[in-house]
């Protein structure tokens, strides 16, 4: 499944990690949708220094576990950012424009990285020129604050300053010796050597004690630039934390007293084992004894403020972080299980309506007990069809937040200024329907900032601010969920969106209304673009959105006002499971109509009726007329009693029309479970699926909106 480099690691150390990757690939995508958010919010001009330390969470934590299942261009990458982001939360660099269009360019590699991984294989991107930015934007950083002292380090280094600097040379790097033990299998740290080859520039490491371990210690020299915490974290998921030490190397290396693999002090003080006068580590000239702890406690300068210090800070920081994931007691569960049990569900549904349907056969007298438990079963099973289906409910912010970063991109590509607003993101919808939904708002959403928001001089010249506005909003009304994209821009223009229609060929006459003008930019071909760009302009799209709204049972609505903006609302069904619908019966066939679309029902007398040229009927209700749809000869129902009349009509309305179906009878009112009719048969016309009613029959539920355009022909 997914790159397998690190599988000798893994099996050394006799643990099948790849169990863990799905889990890692979800907990990546999640910080690095996170760090994309945060990097978007960030005020360069006054960053705070609390998200500054949660973007480098988020990178860091990603590294961690790309370090961990051997994912090395990941770790590489990831390392870099967090050397740039360290320098900025340490404020040795100064955050600009530009390090966080690199820092979301990375994100943007890392997503295609993992990818890759996740995905078995392709194509790499290439990541060198990002490497090269990252240390360049660094190297800057090291020049400016060259020779500096750390202030932690300066605040403390107390008892041994000059080593302090012998271990922070001009160059950046640092001189460290590790120490890693007791193990009980010392080759365990080996695996540490591994990770300086795997991760470049993290720096170099070579064994001090000849790859021979003493009384189960290990000891390494590092030259590296990274900080104490970097390198725990990452030797942590090797070893042990509490068996790594970090101290700087001094000019000489010797034996620790009482140090575990020290040779045994005879009592010669003087003739000690190599120490250098103020050497780190050295014992101290007032005659105390050095515990055998000493390796760990005895280093202050650097290795004293930075190793305690910021692992702490850290810890804590990450102790923060995940409270919120604890008090939240989330579930990660599949999709398929939930669909699996949405189905099921729906299997029970249709069980209670076959229960309810052969209770009315009964003896009322006999079957009261019963009839009381069946209504008690329709209440549970409703409630429990709710419950379910909220599972599946996601909120709209998942849909939002991927336009932050889109919009930035493009107006920076458009010179132009754009805000976004969103208003609504807790509002929920079917995960099915967010993902069909996704690419017709992205759409809008470019539409509206290449079409409709005028370029800052343009805006200024006409009184507007010259950063405009484009706002989505989610809200629920009734049965639906209603999603719109305003702007502040030009709005739409009436004559020339005639000229343009004409242009095409399309009949567009002076005295069409408005909102039959706005609706011709939704006819294939059309554009208002002047020039074709990679943007816009080869009118293909907004037909597609318009297609693929209709095809999830929704709407759209258009409004606009030129000079001020324009204003695009899709309508959608909650959910395209289970349904509340209206049955009617035509002859000996049973139809359902999709609860929302009814507006209301009415038995029809002759007069009402007029017939328009030789087929075409209409319907006088209270002074407006609409069309009349037979239902008996559209989906030529059979009928044996010829001399029968249908006199109840069901108004509906779909794209803001309505029209009046003819029926035999009103069946009632109830849920049904929407069955696929395309994938289990074939497309059926005016047919968007198919249910199973209580007694065994197949009712089909009629599209509405194919019904109301059958009457504009």
């Amino acid at each position: 499944m997914a790159d397998m480099s690190n599988e000798s690691s893994s099996s050394a150390a006799g643990i099948d990690l790849s169990q863990f990757f799905q889990v890692f690939f979800e907990e990546a995508g999640e910080n690095l949708s996170t760090m994309e958010q945060m990097l978007l919010n960030l005020d360069v001009t006054a960053a705070d220094d609390e998200e500054l330390n949660a973007i480098f969470r988020c990178a860091h934590s990603v590294k961690g576990g790309a370090a961990t299942f051997g994912f090395n261009d990941v770790a590489e990458l990831t390392h870099q950012m967090e050397a740039l982001l360290d320098k900025l939360r340490r404020h040795e660099l100064t955050p600009t424009t530009q390090m966080v269009d690199v820092l979301l360019a990375s994100g943007d590699a890392l997503k295609d990285l993992l990818a890759r991984h996740q995905n078995g294989g392709g194509e790499a991107p290439d990541t060198r020129e990002l490497l090269a930015t990252i240390k360049t934007l660094c190297a800057g950083g090291r020049t400016d604050t060259a020779g500096a002292p750390r202030a932690p380090a300066a605040a403390t280094a107390q008892a041994a300053p000059a080593p302090a600097v012998a271990s922070a040379p001009a160059d950046g790097q640092r001189h460290l010796e590790l120490t890693v033990g007791e193990l009980p299998d010392p080759s365990m740290a080996d695996s540490i050597v591994e990770l300086f080859k795997e991760i470049e520039g993290l720096g170099t490491i070579e064994p001090l004690d000849a790859g021979r371990s003493a009384d189960g210690m290990r000891r390494f020299k590092i030259v590296t630039s990274s900080a104490d915490s970097e390198l725990l974290d990452l030797f942590t998921f090797h070893v042990p934390r509490e068996a790594v030490r970090l101290a700087p190397l001094g000019p000489g290396y010797g034996f620790h007293a009482g140090a575990p693999g020290a040779p045994q002090d005879n009592g010669g003080g003087g003739d000690g084992y190599g120490f250098f006068d103020n050497a780190p580590g050295a014992p101290e000239s007032g005659g105390q004894t050095v515990s055998g702890e000493a390796p760990a406690s005895a280093p202050v300068s650097t290795a004293a403020t930075e190793a305690p210090a910021r692992p702490a800070a850290r810890a804590a920081a990450k102790g923060d972080a995940k409270a919120g994931a604890l008090d939240s007691t989330t579930l990660r569960v599949a999709v398929e299980k939930v669909d699996q049990l949405i189905n099921l569900v729906g299997e029970l549904v249709i069980t209670q309506a076959m229960l309810a349907q052969n209770s009315k056969n009964l003896d009322n007298a006999i079957s009261q007990q019963l009839a009381s438990g069946l209504a008690d079963l329709e209440r549970n099973t409703r409630d429990l069809q709710e419950a379910v289906m909220s599972i599946r409910m996601i909120p709209m912010s998942m849909v939002f937040n991927r336009f932050p970063r889109m919009l930035r991109d493009l107006a920076s590509k458009l010179s132009k200024k754009v805000d976004l607003v969103t208003v609504g993101e807790a509002t929920e919808l079917d995960k099915g329907m967010v993902e069909k939904i996704t690419d017709p708002l992205t759409h809008l959403v470019r539409n509206s900032c290449d079409h409709g928001i005028e370029s800052p001089a343009d805006r200024l010249a006409k009184g507007k601010p010259e950063t405009g506005t484009i706002t989505l909003v989610a809200s629920h009304q009734g049965g639906s969920i209603v999603i719109e994209v305003r702007d502040d821009g030009r709005g739409l223009n009436r004559d020339k969106l005639i000229k343009k229609a004409r242009e095409k060929g399309i009949d567009a006459p002076d005295s069409m209304s408005d909102n039959e003008v706005w609706n011709l930019i939704f006819a294939p071909g059309f554009s208002t673009a002047d020039v074709v760009t990679d943007v816009s302009g080869r009118g293909v799209g907004m037909d597609v959105v318009k297609k693929n709204i209709l095809a999830l049972g929704g709407s759209v609505d258009i409004d606009s006002a030129e000079g001020y903006g324009m204003s695009v609302k899709v309508r959608l069904p909650l959910t395209l499971a289970i349904m509340d619908g209206m049955s009617v019966g035509v002859g000996e066939e049973c139809y359902i109509l999709p609860l929302g679309s009814v507006v209301e029902s009415f038995q029809v007398q002759a007069s009402m009726v007029k017939t328009i040229g030789t087929t075409g009927r209409v319907v006088e209700v209270r002074g407006e007329y609409m069309p009349v749809i037979d239902l008996e000869k559209v989906f030529e129902v059979p009928r044996f009693d010829f001399e029968h009349v249908s006199n109840i009509m069901v108004v509906v309305e779909a794209e803001g029309q309505r029209v009046a179906l003819l029926v035999d009878e009103l069946l009632g009112q109830q849920q049904v479970v929407v069955k696929n009719l395309e994938a289990n048969y074939r497309k059926v016309t005016d047919v968007s699926g198919a249910t199973i009613l209580g007694d065994g029959r197949v009712a089909l539920i009629l599209d509405i909106g194919s019904l109301v355009r059958r009457t504009r022909h």
